[in-house]
């Protein structure tokens, strides 16, 4: 079965189980910044990025899902003699199953007040004129919930990646067919504290393994993403309820970016340091 089959089945799952929610909160949001980057490219790009977020909890766990559509300024163009810039979808899915709940008694110790198994998967699709990347990614491992005010969770997953990319130029427009990496692993992280009743600290964190060599022959690197932000919830802060609009201040730091390094990309877009704007309406 293929890694987008199995995907589909996750995504199924996940379904049935939002309908048999004890609690759900969904968001749309919007977030831009002018200092992201891309491999083998030098240049400072702009980006919108849009997304739909929908978190809920049920019997059993947790679900996760997020699709963000992001488009680039002619900085990172769509195809070869255009200055439109580039689309891309990128969709992630994790479920939790919490230990607890199944057994029907708490997994509590020390700081950790649950524990589980998560599960889920990556997919993007992007049709910029350099590598056009058909990423699919299945994830598997174990989950530590910890207790703080609001949520901490950190979890060690194994990654299964494969992609299917078809730049313009070689060597990417030598690659034929789908290419898997080596099986690797990541520690990840997510959170959200509040700092007051208006105030929220917010974010994730992923450190993720080398995955072998890449679909040209290059090795890859250690690679680290962090996402984080602080939001100020507008509803709150003018009597209007509660988690409704909430703005911020969001920053990204991402390192050897989907495992390029500076000695592959000769220092070109492997790193970048990103702040952005962010609105987001919950309902």
């Amino acid at each position: 079965m293929s890694q987008c089959s199995i995907s589909l089945l996750i995504a199924g799952a996940a379904l049935s189980n939002a309908n048999a929610a004890d609690w759900s909160d969904t968001a749309l949001s919007v977030r831009a910044g002018n200092d992201f980057r891309e491999p083998f490219n030098p240049s400072d790009i702009r980006k919108y990025i849009f997304a739909l977020t929908h978190v809920s909890g049920y019997q059993y766990g947790s679900n996760f899902f997020n699709v963000d559509f992001l488009q680039s300024d002619s900085n990172d163009p769509a195809s070869l003699g255009q200055t439109a810039g580039a689309q891309e979808a990128y969709v992630v899915y994790r479920h939790t199953f919490d230990i607890g709940k199944l057994k029907g008694s708490d997994v509590r110790f020390g700081v950790v007040r649950g524990a589980g198994v998560t599960l889920g998967f990556d997919w993007n699709t992007k049709n910029d004129v350099a590598y056009n990347s058909r990423k699919q990614m299945l994830v598997l491992g174990p989950t530590l919930m910890w207790d703080v005010p609001g949520h901490l969770s950190t979890s060690l997953l194994l990654l299964s990646e494969s992609n299917a990319p078809s730049g313009a130029y070689p060597p990417i427009s030598n690659v034929t067919g789908r290419y898997h990496y080596k099986v690797h692993p990541m520690l990840t992280a997510d959170w959200g504290i509040p700092l007051n009743t208006m105030l929220s600290f917010e974010g994730y964190a992923n450190l993720i393994a080398a995955k072998g060599v890449d679909e040209v022959g290059n090795e890859t690197g250690v690679e680290t993403n962090i996402d984080m932000q602080l939001m100020l919830d507008l509803g709150a802060a003018f009597g209007k309820g509660k988690n409704g609009l909430r703005v911020g201040l969001e920053y990204q730091y991402w390192n050897n970016k989907f495992g390029n390094t500076s000695l592959t990309t000769g220092g070109q877009g492997n790193k970048a340091s990103t702040p952005m704007i962010r609105v987001e309406y919950h309902f």
